[in-house]
């Protein structure tokens, strides 16, 4: 054999040779699929329609990723309360949570009126979606991720919020002197404050017991959590006011978000879309059936009358103005959501 026959079969057996090497790498690659840890955790409670939303929503995500995302849920307070979970979504050591916009009113008070802040700011469900499910809540979302490092990926919503309390409320003279619990933000003391209740800053997960133990006389809630945690044990009157209505935002860590590949990125967002524009028809459709399972437990339901809630309406109007004060952006956006309705 010439050496340059010996030369060209050692270059073949080389080549030859390093694709076999190669072969089973690249195979090894292919099966061997990198997977994404996505735990959602929050508040809501077990059987409410943003629980099941995110139930479907988890299962969506298993299935059309391939098992590439491993969806984990954990409703009902399961890993701590709002401000883990808020902290936890923006730090990453969970994927997803749910709160309202006026979470952020310490980091980004321009968004926190997205949360229904500060009262009596959305008029209708209608108007709830002219601004979130157009420019003004992509425009929400943009801001939440470059001040919170996270993404409200899609709306949910529990609806327009009520006062269930020990003794009946049916007039704002009943609200002098009420202990409520409030969430721990400025806007909703200040709030009741004006109403003349003493409002109680409690975190969610303490509803329950601080009812049962006389900490506070109220709350106030949509109904679907008043069924979903049991409040109606401890607090058997509800008075139809519907003074604030609270959307949630999906919100997903932007860095995790960041870290998938474009086809789960596009996954994550496109079936939160769908999986919430559903807990929405869901919610609005079975608000009144809900009314009248809580009515079949015991519970006694008014309407606050039409003069009584255009006072309370009058009464906490300055807090637009007050809450717009924080800044020029602030005050804009108050304007924006307010014109739409």
């Amino acid at each position: 054999m010439t050496n340059r026959a010996m030369t060209t079969t050692r270059r073949s057996f080389l080549a030859t040779g390093t694709a076999a090497l190669a072969a089973p790498v690249f195979i090894r690659g292919a099966r061997a699929q990198e997977k994404f840890v996505c735990k959602i955790a929050h508040t809501e409670g077990i059987g409410t329609p943003i629980t099941n939303a995110f139930d479907a929503w988890a299962k969506t995500l298993n299935e059309k990723s391939g098992g590439r995302i491993d969806a984990q849920h954990f409703p009902a307070a399961q890993l701590g309360g709002l401000a883990e979970a808020l902290e936890g979504s923006r730090i990453g050591t969970i994927q997803v949570t749910t709160a309202g916009p006026d979470s952020e009113e310490a980091i980004a008070p321009e968004i926190a009126a997205f949360g229904g802040a500060p009262g009596f700011i959305y008029k209708s469900e209608e108007h709830v979606d002219k601004v979130l499910q157009g420019e003004l809540g992509q425009k929400c979302s943009d801001i939440a991720r470059a001040k919170t490092g996270v993404e409200f990926v899609a709306y949910g919503e529990t609806g327009f919020r009520h006062i269930l309390a020990k003794r009946p409320v049916a007039s704002l003279d009943d609200l002098n002197g009420l202990k409520i619990r409030v969430p721990q933000l400025r806007i909703w003391v200040d709030f009741w404050t004006l109403l003349g209740a003493a409002p109680t800053p409690l975190p969610y997960s303490e509803q329950y017991s601080a009812l049962s133990t006389g900490i506070i006389d109220a709350i106030d809630s949509d109904v679907f959590s008043i069924v979903g945690f049991k409040f109606h044990e401890q607090a058997d009157n509800l008075t139809l006011t519907g003074h604030w209505f609270l959307p949630k935002a999906v919100r997903v860590n932007a860095a995790w978000l960041d870290s998938l590949p474009q086809d789960l990125q596009d996954l994550v967002r496109s079936s939160a879309k769908e999986a919430f524009a559903e807990q929405r028809n869901v919610n609005r459709a079975n608000a009144a059936k809900t009314l009248e399972d809580l009515k079949g437990l015991g519970v006694k339901v008014q309407s606050l009358p039409k003069e009584e809630l255009a006072k309370m309406e009058e009464q906490t109007s300055k807090l637009f103005d007050e809450f717009g004060s924080k800044s020029p952006e602030t005050a804009e956006m108050i304007k924006a959501i307010r014109a739409l309705g």
